[in-house]
């Protein structure tokens, strides 16, 4: 049985509520399944390129995946201590990558770090 490379966690807001699971949660089954999928393949297969995987820079990272009616989700990540820790995901509405969505999954890695 192959076994993960690393392991996926998800970031924890100071109240508890881990943003990129809730995230996940509002996606329909399929979206989520396909998400996951994408994910899994990340832990399985590190360290992995395009088509699944790209790197934004600072050891920020992303998992691309392709929804259904034709939606691209993204899930920002970095990696530290064999871990993937899922700091923001959201739907992607145009060619590059949002700097607001960079800049938040930034914040969010500067404060675990």
């Amino acid at each position: 049985m192959k076994t993960k490379k690393i392991q996926a966690r998800f970031y924890e807001l100071p109240s508890g509520r881990k943003p990129v699971r809730d995230w996940l949660l509002e996606q329909t089954l399929e979206d989520r399944r396909i998400s996951g999928f994408d994910i899994q393949t990340v832990e399985f297969g590190w360290p992995i390129g395009m088509p699944v995987c790209k790197p934004l820079g600072s050891g920020l990272y992303e998992v691309r995946s392709n929804l259904s009616d034709g939606r691209i989700g993204r899930v920002l990540f970095y990696i530290t201590n064999n871990e993937m820790v899922l700091l923001h995901g959201f739907i992607k509405k145009t060619q590059k990558t949002p700097s607001p969505d960079i800049a938040l999954a930034r914040k969010r890695m500067k404060e675990i770090l």
